[in-house]
């Protein structure tokens, strides 16, 4: 007799219904972690003067974070494998409510920095799942609408979480940023007990006798994202030996993560990343194009508040009047999109939304210190309708072609090297931004704006833009055929 909340019986339980209900339930969870991720940017300044502690310090809140969950990613094939859907997440929801809590109450910035580590490691394992989820549970001609809608939800969580964020801040302080992920951890635990099966990816119970986790492969992985990320931080702030050695340690340790994956599979031992998967054509390029994606995402994130504070002197509230609105635009347009992925090649809606974002880069050149504020407006709305076009497709692009043994591994590895993008243009961003602002005899320390500095400003958006361009070579050769009449029923069971 089956388990009361084995995937058979909840499947019987909420009948075609039930795969949106399971998809909402990891929604929450992923919504929780994002936010967890970008909410906590507001508070540094004002955690900064508790603490006393300088900038480079304080930054650690968030690179810790992003280290911790972009290493983290790599390992929840493994743990749906060995501890099933449910177990899996609602550790990594207590996890990350933990950490929001521990955090909220600490006293010491060590005890800080600890918990973002925590909520890192469990936010980097839980990204994935959706994903899995829904090449599984969906029929290929509804999963793009199961991506849209997902998408829709979880761009609401970083547009949204900074403006609440900063009116907590003003009311009560940094540490009522790491309470706010508490509310949606609960809901999402009370969800998961409900809707999220305890087998494992492909239907089965978890085998908890199963392979052992490549424990060395975690361990360069880890190293070598630590060595580079903070190679790239040398590297900004002019250490140009340390960058070195960095940098250097970083390269080794890929090369002998990517020898120990090869030894691990000709042995018949499971490998923390499945080297089979870049044998797709599909998926390899639809992992460049992920990587430089994530470049491009977290560096504009990054370029574009201070191109607009420091750049064009507008205040922090106009920052957020532009950005807001921005937000909203690329929800709606994940939702459209997701539609239309599921009739329209994947490709295709990739090569628009790289080339909308590349046209939006190259445009924020037009802009002067006399520019009208809606001009700055529709470049960034156009930016984020250019995200919007290649969130839900990406993935579906490069993941639908694999077989259904590397769906897990695939995920996992498509949102590891979009992170680890992510974390590298950030740095990258600041690097480009320095060197031109010295090229043109200017620094942002100067009290006013100038048009050197804006030039400076648009060498950089014309680096990223150039960057997108070079991805459009890659998702050309995302083609695989959209789902049609071979689709399989909207009723499908998960598996």
């Amino acid at each position: 007799m089956s388990h009361p909340s084995s995937l058979t019986d909840l499947q019987a339980r909420y009948g075609p219904r039930y795969r949106w209900l399971l998809l909402l339930s990891v929604m929450l969870g992923t919504m929780a972690s994002i936010m967890s991720s970008t909410i906590v940017n507001v508070a540094i300044p004002d955690m900064s003067r508790y603490f006393i502690l300088g900038q480079e310090r304080a930054q650690w809140v968030t690179s810790g974070f992003m280290a911790a969950m972009t290493a983290s990613m790599l390992t929840t094939p493994w743990l749906l494998s060995r501890y099933g859907y449910r177990r899996t997440y609602v550790g990594t929801m207590l996890v990350l409510m933990a950490g929001g809590v521990v955090g909220g109450l600490a006293n010491s910035f060590g005890l800080v920095l600890g918990a973002r580590v925590a909520e890192g490691l469990a936010a980097g394992i839980v990204q994935p799942i959706p994903a899995i989820i829904i090449m599984r549970a969906f029929a290929p001609h509804e999963q793009g609408r199961a991506s849209g809608l997902f998408g829709m939800g979880v761009v609401l969580a970083p547009a949204l979480g900074p403006s609440v964020g900063g009116v907590l801040v003003d009311l009560f302080g940094w540490r009522s940023i790491f309470f706010m992920v508490v509310p949606l951890c609960l809901l999402s635990l009370w969800m998961a007990f409900r809707y999220v099966p305890t087998t494992s990816p492909g239907g089965l119970a978890a085998n908890r006798q199963g392979a052992a986790l490549d424990w060395r492969g975690l361990l360069l992985g880890t190293t070598g994202t630590l060595c580079l990320l903070n190679g790239m931080v040398a590297l900004r702030s002019g250490s140009a030996v340390q960058a070195g050695v960095l940098l250097t340690a970083a390269v080794a340790a890929l090369l002998v993560f990517v020898a120990w994956q090869r030894r691990l599979a000709a042995t018949g031992r499971t490998p923390l990343m499945n080297l089979a998967l870049f044998a797709s054509t599909p998926f390899a390029m639809g992992s460049v194009v992920a990587f430089i994606y994530g470049i491009a995402l977290f560096g504009s994130t990054y370029l574009l508040p201070v191109y607009m504070q420091l750049g064009l002197k507008l205040s922090a509230s106009h920052v957020g009047t532009i950005l807001l609105p921005a937000g909203f635009v690329l929800a709606v347009t994940i939702a459209l999109v997701g539609r239309l992925a599921d009739r329209q090649p994947t490709w295709l809606l990739v090569s628009i939304g790289l080339a909308l974002l590349a046209l939006s880069f190259a445009l924020m050149a037009t802009i002067t210190l006399a520019s009208a504020l809606w001009v700055l407006v529709i470049w960034a709305t156009l930016g984020r309708i250019g995200l919007g076009f290649i969130l839900p497709s990406l993935n579906l692009g490069s993941l639908r072609p694999l077989p259904d043994n590397l769906l897990s591994q695939g995920s996992s590895a498509i949102n590891f090297l979009r992170m680890l993008g992510g974390a590298i243009g950030v740095s990258l961003c600041g690097i480009v931004l320095e060197w031109r602002l010295a090229a043109h005899g200017d620094t942002l320390t100067n009290a006013a704006s100038s048009p050197a500095r804006l030039a400076a400003f648009n060498e950089s958006f014309f680096m990223l833009a150039g960057l997108c361009a070079l991805a459009l070579v890659a998702a050309w050769r995302l083609r695989v055929a959209p789902p049609g009449a071979a689709a399989r029923p909207a009723n499908q069971e998960v598996t």
